[in-house]
């Protein structure tokens, strides 16, 4: 199934794409894509319906955040060998984990605000898992039992607050719409292989990222694993992968977003977004 949300800011309602390309309305079937619909239980309700039953959403809605009430939005940092290579930096020996604010989370093709003052706001593409049952100390072995599903993520990132500012990563990875998630959640059983997906990155047609999970350093199962040994994870829980190269701060010279540009960016079977950089006052 490919999940989603619409709807203006705040008051998205549950969806569904169904194999036509439209949006069908799930609001009858459940509160939100959020929380219990996401565990096994949840979605097997969701998908024991007859999509043609459901109301077809008309025009073009806004694409909110594909999960919603998301309690813990976790990211991992150089996780990709060839990033890591050109960050000029070694690849850890054991998972780089950090947090975004969730106040970050925006909808796919929301504008992406570029932080007061800000000269190095930077754009990750990442693939996004979506947690659908409790995990603590969970075993490797039994890591993806506790994965509802996929979806694109852009961790953008102000590169100055973020290594420049004393501190940890998080001052550079939280400002509003830092976030953009979607625009489906796509379940587990429709994604044959995470660690074999192509995923990419524009800004105004020049693409900067070309990559694969496959240069994932640590793919998935290993992430839920490690991650739940350190914090409980709960459905809806995100945890963002870590980017292929070709972010702005490797290139050379440096390039970095400015209010105007447009980034698009998608993931092979999860969809696309496209945001619009304006300024933080616009």
């Amino acid at each position: 199934m490919k999940l989603l949300r619409h709807g203006p800011p705040g008051s998205e309602k549950p969806g569904l794409f169904d194999a036509e390309g439209r949006i069908r309305d799930l609001s009858g079937a459940v509160a939100d894509i959020a929380g219990d619909t996401l565990t096994p239980e949840g979605l097997a309700r969701l998908a024991a319906l007859d999509p043609a039953t459901l109301p077809v959403v008309e025009g073009e809605p806004r694409l909110g955040p594909c999960v919603g009430a998301v309690g813990k939005f976790i990211c991992v940092g150089l996780n990709y060998a060839d990033h890591a290579a050109e960050s000029g930096m070694e690849v850890p020996p054991e998972p780089v984990i950090f947090a975004k604010a969730t106040s970050a989370i925006c909808g796919p093709n929301d504008p992406v605000r570029i932080p007061r003052g800000s000269e190095k706001t930077d754009w990750e593409v990442e693939l996004g898992v979506v947690i659908g049952r409790t995990a603590s100390y969970v075993d490797e072995a039994d890591a993806m039992d506790h994965v509802a599903g996929y979806c694109v993520i852009n961790d953008y990132s102000e590169r100055a607050s973020q290594n420049e500012r004393s501190g940890q990563w998080i001052k550079g990875k939280s400002a509003d719409t830092f976030g953009p998630i979607g625009p489906w959640l796509v379940t587990q059983d429709e994604v044959a292989d995470p660690q074999d997906l192509a995923m990419w990155l524009e800004v105004d047609g020049h693409r900067y990222q070309d990559g694969s999970t496959r240069t994932m350093v640590y793919g998935v199962r290993h992430r839920v694993h490690y991650v739940s040994q350190f914090m409980s994870l709960q459905p809806g829980d995100i945890i963002s992968t870590g980017t292929p190269p070709g972010v702005g701060m490797g290139q050379k010279p440096q390039t970095y977003l400015r209010a105007g540009q447009t980034v698009r960016l998608g993931i092979e079977g999860l969809g696309e977004q496209t945001q619009t950089a304006i300024a933080w006052n616009a």
